[in-house]
């Protein structure tokens, strides 16, 4: 095999996606909208091109993205707004499947049932990442933002079981109900079970991994695939026991890793997540060319009435349920509890938010990996019913909904002026920093008063000192923020120059360090030890541009 070409379309692939998010980086737009454009642009030149392999795909993309994504959710938010939830990725997705199936029945030629149960359960579960990736930087509220990891977590595993449902029946083993049900809720249980059989054999591993960075980090990377692996294994949902694992895991792992280990781990998978879902945008935009092609022997008013149907469903039901399930009860309980007060009424859903939710939901390349694990041919032989046709409906509800969504999600939200409020986020935090370091005092004290003949008062008064300094630090900050009526975070002139002088000693430090290794004095072994400390060190700083 000559490995020189894949090696060229690697490091292009590689060049692109870096290129795409420094220009995203600068102008806003997401890169989840802009990769597709750039692969059918690639897509139409001469030369070699990657077709899209399911299995790859499902086996080797999904996991990882999903188990990133559950680590970096809140389990406790999530159980929180489970009802809501489950209604967007259970009920909202089976809506969509059968709605979409009824249209293909009913109005498109040739096309059954079950194919379009098919195609509808590929389209049904949206795609997180651009929304995601715009929410956060436009500052959506938490809320929101649960919502859409939530919906995007879980509404996998029920697409991908409705969808082997409908193939079931499209080609020759006919359709139960109650077998169907019975199917999903054996795929549903199952894929909780292995998932918390995971994350438990996972806790057990912790402990003795957490002195090694290493060894805990393989062992990250590693559980995704294994999740999945045991799940699919044993015919349960793999991408639902991902999810679970990734979110107990996640929620234990503040107690069980080190503090190195962490900052190792947060860094590896950030970078997974940068390479795998770059790759998987340019992918998705290369699929439609090809698809195209097998229009050809459709007639124009089918490929229509199938595109309409497809797109229409996927982009009208979403704000119609939206509304019916969090809006109108809403009004209804204010109605009828005639402005009493209760803590049901402080977290109604407003219009802007059932429209900022309505727009996040954009498909990606789980919808695209659903629809091409179709086969080729149903048991007779006979070739599976208008599947050049679901395929591009399925490319077609992708690109719409990722460029379409992806590219207007920010102007919009900018538009309805929907934002976190910073203020109490950062009273929050500054609250919960507070309490931490009363909680370090109060262990001094206890520590002083036990026997402790290897440690001097002097080493235990030195330490309360640096964490009363900073408490006084904290409360000084509480006190702007309580008394601050802006949208945002008050600044603090003495603060933001504390800052400045802390990173000009941090530079200095390291200018001094780099001086003793190019004169020899100091091996590159030690530099990188003092730079570690240097680099934590400034890692604690906040994320703000430094002053010129």
């Amino acid at each position: 095999m000559d490995v020189e070409p894949v090696l060229i379309f690697v490091l292009a692939a590689v060049a692109v996606v870096a290129v795409v998010r420094w220009v995203a980086d600068r102008t806003g737009l997401p890169a989840a909208a802009l990769l597709p454009i750039i692969g059918i642009a690639y897509a139409l030149l001469p030369g070699p091109n990657i077709p899209l392999d399911p299995d790859i795909v499902l086996a080797f993309v999904l996991p990882p993205l999903l188990y990133s994504a559950a680590l970096d959710s809140s389990m406790i938010a999530i159980r929180r707004n489970l009802r809501t939830v489950v209604s967007l990725s259970v009920v909202l997705v089976l809506l969509t499947a059968v709605l979409i199936g009824l249209g293909f029945a009913w109005f498109v030629t040739g096309a059954t049932l079950a194919a379009g149960i098919a195609v509808g359960a590929a389209v049904a579960p949206p795609d997180p990442v651009a929304a995601l990736a715009v929410g956060r930087k436009v500052g959506l509220p938490p809320r929101i933002i649960t919502l859409i990891q939530g919906e995007g977590l879980l509404n996998d595993a029920t697409a991908l079981t409705i969808l082997s449902v409908a193939v079931a029946a499209a080609t020759g083993d006919g359709f139960s109900a109650p077998a169907a049900f019975g199917q999903f809720l054996l795929a549903a249980v199952g894929g909780v079970a292995v998932g918390v059989l995971v994350a438990f054999a996972v806790r057990l591993l912790s402990r003795p991994l957490s002195g090694d960075p290493m060894l805990a980090n393989a062992v990250s990377l590693a559980i995704p695939f294994g999740a999945y692996l045991l799940g699919e294994v044993i015919h349960v949902s793999g991408v639902l026991a991902v999810v679970v694992a990734g979110l107990i895991v996640g929620h234990h792992t503040p107690r069980s890793a080190s503090g190195a280990g962490r900052l190792q781990t947060n860094a590896v998978w950030r970078l997974v997540d940068f390479l795998l879902e770059g790759f998987v945008f340019l992918l998705i935009g290369q699929q439609l060319p090809e698809v195209i092609r097998g229009l050809a022997g459709y007639e124009a008013v089918t490929v229509v009435a199938a595109v309409a149907i497809t797109v229409g469903v996927t982009l009208l039901l979403r704000p119609l349920w939206l509304v019916l399930t969090l809006l109108v009860p809403g009004a209804l309980h204010t109605r009828w509890s005639r402005g009493a007060a209760d803590e049901r009424a402080s977290v109604r859903w407003t219009g802007r938010e059932v429209v900022v939710l309505s727009w996040a939901g954009t498909r990606g390349v789980i919808s695209l990996a659903a629809i091409f694990t179709l086969p080729l041919v149903t048991e007779t032989g006979a070739r599976f019913p208008a599947r050049d046709l679901l395929l591009f409906c399925t490319v077609v509800v992708v690109l719409v909904t990722l460029v379409g969504q992806g590219l207007t999600f920010a102007p919009m939200v900018r538009a309805l002026g929907l934002r976190a409020d910073d203020n109490d986020q950062a009273l929050l935090r500054n609250e919960a920093r507070a309490a931490s370091v009363k909680a370090a005092l109060t262990a001094l004290d206890e520590l002083e008063e036990q026997e402790h003949d290897d440690i001097s008062g002097q080493v235990i008064e030195t330490m309360r000192e640096q964490l009363r300094a900073r408490l006084r630090r904290y409360r000084d900050r509480l006190s702007l923020l309580r008394d601050n009526d802006s949208a945002g975070p008050p600044i603090s002139p003495q603060y933001e120059a504390a800052l400045h002088v802390r990173r000009v000693a941090i530079d200095a430090q390291r200018e001094e360090c780099l001086r003793w290794r190019d004169a020899g004095r100091l091996s590159d072994e030690g530099l990188r030890v003092l730079e570690r400390e240097l680099d934590l060190e400034e890692r604690l700083l906040p994320d703000r541009p430094a002053r010129r």
